[in-house]
């Protein structure tokens, strides 16, 4: 409650001087200017209360105001006002001021009315200047994010791509790359926007991957389905019950095999395949692993259609060879010293495919070479990444997110409650990173990461915020910002169509 609210909220009304009215016909002939009177005067009463148990609350109780009231007639009665009956004078001449015994009256209303301006204006300097703070907090607040975001940011090159000139070049025939390098142009990336929505799942969509011809879409969800979309169609191919007793994070197709075999992993550590030859005759999924923890992520070997590797939160790594009778050996155990570090991703490098990099419940990116595993020398890591300042202080930051570039020569690693960083993979072990992208939220769940562009001329990820950001990878740049869901967006898988 307010102070004027505190001041005026329980003060006696005019109903309170009746009786006193009645004693004087010359005091009932004005009871209305009566009540004024005290309405005026209701700070002054409010004032010198003390709430001793003889006031009501602080306030003037009945016999005060009587008394009050007693005094107004004694000064009424002194007044020389002639003719008793001639109200209109005695009124015109109690309000004009002419009477000397009113004097003291007038000059206390005009104080208190000063004090309640006072008091008035007092609140709302004070709100004046807590605004003016707040703006001058908020101002200061948004310059500093702006500093920090712009802090590891060099300008935007010039595009290395002209549009006029690239299509009079594939008009003359002197062009046989037009659309590898139309899909790296900044220029189309900033046009991006939602051309379908495909609904079809009961709950959250974790993941979703592109075959290679780029004409299906495979999508998997915590409804525990897979659906197999016509993209380009809006419409489902295949629907089908995964086989997974929990949340289905990822699922891929296998390359080179005509579409026709899904690898899937889910919260329940298992990881299944489904032959899509057989649907929707045949609508069975087969166990190949089992994890003691949930399993995020599948890592493909390139041109590949029978082997695989699979990561989870038993800090396992499996290697799967769909040929042999028992398909996964196990290639690892991730630790830091003597602990397991869980697992959320992994990664295989596209042109070394030995190669291998995690990331999970640690700060460090960590790479394999299944050559030279010896869990008795370093725990058979063949070098660790990690952002220098992560180590500086307690961080609870973890790797959601590993992928290599399109020659294996960088590895992007997304963070929760922090960026996403690029690490030079030919850097000795320790390095620090190269490039840093900020401006995206990833803390409510496991966030994927991506290059997009036919030599990974871009950084995508999701968002928090239900957006999702582009980056220029060399300027760290945000070169696109879209909403892509309502919600956050988990995971991002690109497919470039260069024919």
């Amino acid at each position: 409650m307010s102070r004027q609210e505190s001041t005026t909220g329980g003060l006696p009304d005019g109903s309170h001087l009746s009786s006193a009215e009645e004693r004087t016909g010359a005091i009932a002939g004005r009871a209305p200017d009566l009540d004024s009177e005290m309405e005026a005067s209701e700070p002054t009463l409010r004032l010198t209360g003390d709430g001793d148990g003889t006031r009501d609350g602080g306030f003037l109780n009945y016999a005060s105001i009587e008394s009050l009231v007693t005094d107004t007639e004694s000064s009424s009665e002194d007044t020389d006002i002639g003719n008793m009956e001639d109200l209109e004078d005695f009124d015109n001449l109690f309000t004009s001021g002419e009477s000397g015994s009113h004097y003291p009256l007038e000059e206390e209303e005009e104080g208190e009315e000063d004090e309640e301006e006072e008091e008035e204006e007092a609140p709302q300097a004070c709100v004046r200047r807590s605004e003016v703070n707040h703006e001058r907090v908020s101002a200061d607040e948004d310059q500093a994010l702006e500093d920090w975001v712009s802090s590891e940011t060099s300008a935007l090159p010039r595009p290395r791509w002209q549009v006029l000139t690239a299509l009079r070049q594939r008009q003359l025939g002197s062009s046989a790359h037009f659309v590898y390098e139309a899909c790296g142009a900044r220029a189309f990336v900033q046009r991006f926007c939602l051309q379908y929505g495909l609904e079809g799942h009961a709950s959250c969509v974790n993941t979703v991957h592109f075959n290679q011809r780029g004409t299906w879409l495979a999508s998997s969800s915590d409804d525990l389905k897979v659906i197999v979309w016509d993209w380009m169609r809006q419409r489902p191919v295949l629907d089908f019950e995964s086989g997974h007793e929990s949340n289905v994070f990822h699922a891929k197709f296998l390359p080179n095999c005509g579409d026709s075999t899904l690898v899937t992993c889910a919260r329940d550590g298992q990881v299944r395949i489904a032959d899509l030859s057989t649907m929707p005759y045949c609508k069975n999924t087969k166990r190949v692993a089992q994890h003691k923890g949930a399993s995020h992520k599948l890592a493909l070997e390139p041109d590949t259609p029978f082997k695989f590797l699979s990561s989870g939160e038993d800090a396992v790594v499996f290697t799967i060879d769909l040929r042999q009778s028992r398909p996964a050996s196990k290639v690892v155990v991730t630790k830091e010293r003597e602990k397991k570090v869980g697992l959320y991703t992994i990664c295989v490098n596209p042109v070394n495919t030995y190669q291998f990099a995690v990331g999970g419940q640690d700060e460090f990116v960590r790479i394999y070479d299944q050559r030279k595993i010896d869990q008795n020398e370093k725990n058979g890591v063949l070098k660790k990444f990690w952002p220098h300042h992560l180590i500086n202080y307690d961080s609870n930051a973890d790797v959601t997110c590993l992928v290599y570039s399109h020659d294996g020569t960088e590895l992007l690693a997304s963070y929760n409650d922090d960026d996403i960083y690029l690490f030079n993979s030919s850097h000795n072990d320790g390095a620090q990173y190269v490039k840093r992208y900020k401006g995206h939220r990833n803390n409510a769940t496991v966030k994927g990461v991506n290059f997009y562009g036919p030599k990974s001329e871009f950084v995508v990820s999701g968002s928090d915020c239900g957006h999702i950001f582009l980056w220029e990878k060399s300027s760290c740049q945000i070169v696109q910002f879209m909403e892509g869901d309502k919600q956050a967006i988990y995971s991002e898988d690109q497919f470039i169509h260069l024919t």
